[in-house]
């Protein structure tokens, strides 16, 4: 049996059986318009669109107003103006979401053992054993209550007994809503929603299966694990298990990585500018590949030099939340050129990046352009299938020849 439960509803129904696991998806509700409407309360019930200003950008989230226009996130502004003409445009405040979100995971850490951030406005909660002492179900409506309680922020939540199919019925329970999946109704839960629905599914698989004749998950369910993994290889045999609502992949218990950074130490001193800032830049560049492959963002550049004498140097700036390549190597260069007064042969070179948060590319939305996003999702998708050196600015490419270079002072 499938349970729905909204602010004004109940849940009679009872376990059909004890499953292995029971874990709880939680996701807040349109975000980033639910926080600017605590802010600014006139944005209440009309449509409101969250993104970047310029007619080049895109939608980084919108209100279910908006969504009735057909308006959806990381479309281009000039044609979410199209769909919905009388949408609120909004810019982002990056710290007041990462604020609101930190109130949120507080709450949920003083109160289950075992969760996991998955994003900025998302969480998995393993309750695996709890119904032994007090109804997962039960608990879980308490926790969202006591979280909307407190934060004034709607929230949603699925439950079922894996990640994937509690993270299918927490959309189903949007908005403001919350749902749970029975032990052993897992399939017939999924069957009838649209291939689309299958996380990790994006719109070029879901295209390619609904080629096939493949519309429901129902029809996904019922074709050959063979021909799955023969059409889309080893993700065909992952999609296919998630269709049939099996996932056994972990809660992975959270943890704020608070940075990440990297240096370093030359076999010999260098007064080359020009090749310091490359190496900047390289660095950088990891840095920030790092960020998005990680789905963080970071608010805080620090550059670090170290002299032929031993003397250490370090400067810092803050932000707006970013993991993209032009704004952070831009704060890394000035920082340089701030730091580098003394003229000195340099032993030591290294960048950190600080005051992390989860959530990445939807955050990073206000301050893209279409034509940015296409470029490091592409320039990304090499790294991740060539290596971080597949691609790389101009600037940085020459570094392994200057190394062998014996006026520079470097060697390898």
């Amino acid at each position: 049996m499938i349970a729905l439960q909204s602010k004004t509803g109940s849940n009679p129904s009872l376990p059909m059986a004890a499953p292995s696991r029971t874990v709880v998806h939680m996701d807040l509700d349109s975000f980033f318009v639910s926080v600017s409407r605590l802010e600014h309360p006139g944005l209440f019930g009309k449509p409101v669109i969250v993104g970047g200003s310029s007619e080049r950008g895109v939608v980084a989230a919108c209100s279910y107003e908006a969504r009735a226009f057909g308006v959806h996130s990381a479309m281009p502004i000039r044609m979410a103006r199209r769909l919905c003409p009388d949408a609120i445009l909004i810019r982002g405040d990056y710290e007041r979401y990462s604020h609101y979100s930190g109130l949120v995971t507080d709450i949920i850490h003083e109160q289950v053992p075992l969760y996991e951030k998955s994003s900025i406005d998302e969480f998995y909660i393993d309750l695996s054993g709890m119904d032994r002492f007090y109804g997962c179900y039960s608990f879980a409506s308490e926790l969202r209550r006591k979280i909307m309680k407190e934060t004034r922020l709607p929230i949603s939540f699925g439950l079922s007994q894996n990640k994937t199919v509690s993270k299918v019925a927490t959309g189903e329970a949007k908005p403001n809503g919350q749902m749970k999946i029975d032990f052993g109704q897992e399939k017939s839960f999924l069957a009838p929603l649209p291939v689309s629905r299958i996380p990790g599914a994006g719109e070029k698989t879901a295209g390619l299966l609904r080629s096939m004749g493949v519309e429901k998950i129902q029809t996904l369910q019922e074709m050959p694990l063979k021909l799955m993994e023969k059409v889309l290889g080893e993700p065909g045999i992952v999609l296919w298990k998630k269709a049939n609502g099996i996932d056994n992949s972990p809660v992975e218990p959270y943890s704020e990585r608070k940075s990440i950074s990297t240096e370093e130490t030359f076999d010999s001193d260098t007064i080359d500018v020009t090749f310091l800032k490359a190496l900047l830049v390289k660095m950088v560049e990891k840095l920030a590949f790092q960020l998005r492959s990680e789905n963080k963002l970071t608010a805080c550049i620090t550059v670090k030099l170290r002299y032929s004498n031993f003397d250490t140097h370090t400067t810092q700036c803050r932000i707006p939340y970013s993991s993209n390549d032009h704004t952070l190597i831009a704060g890394a260069k000035e920082l340089f050129d701030r730091l580098y007064e003394r003229r000195m042969l340099v032993r030591l070179l290294g960048v950190r990046f600080s005051h992390l948060v989860g959530g990445g590319h939807q955050i990073n939305l206000f301050e893209d352009s279409e034509e940015i996003i296409s470029l490091y999702q592409a320039m990304d998708k090499l790294r991740q299938k060539y290596g971080e050196g597949a691609v790389q600015r101009a600037v940085g490419t020459g570094l392994h020849l200057r190394r062998f270079n014996p006026f520079n002072g470097l060697k390898s």
